[in-house]
């Protein structure tokens, strides 16, 4: 029993960074971000463009990106450009959760 109260411990700590992957706008800017194949950063206008959201449905979702740790920015005067976190910590809590679902799956299967 005690696993299952960790793996809800972990399923609660990566709550925020399911959220923002499972959405379809974030997930288009996020592709969209891995596409900038120079690693730049890209401004709002830019993401309006690629995702055809309104800059402030664009800015509102990066805001809850960089809030789950998957987009960061720099500025450049009055620029903005954002970009993708280099911070894996969160995929990688991700992925001890999924392996920690497998094994309780697995440990249940017996």
């Amino acid at each position: 029993m005690s696993s299952l109260k960790q793996l809800q411990k972990e399923l609660s700590d990566v709550g925020d960074f399911l959220v923002a992957l499972g959405d379809e706008k974030r997930q288009a800017i996020i592709i969209a971000l891995l596409a900038d194949q120079p690693c730049q950063g890209k401004r709002v206008s830019e993401l309006t463009t690629a995702t055809a959201l309104s800059r402030p449905a664009v800015s509102h979702h990066l805001k809850i990106l960089k809030q789950a740790g998957l987009v960061a920015y720099r500025r450049e005067g009055t620029r903005n450009y954002y970009y993708l976190s280099h911070d894996t910590s969160s995929i990688n809590q991700l992925k001890q959760v999924l392996n920690d679902v497998t094994s309780v799956i697995q440990e249940a299967a017996k």
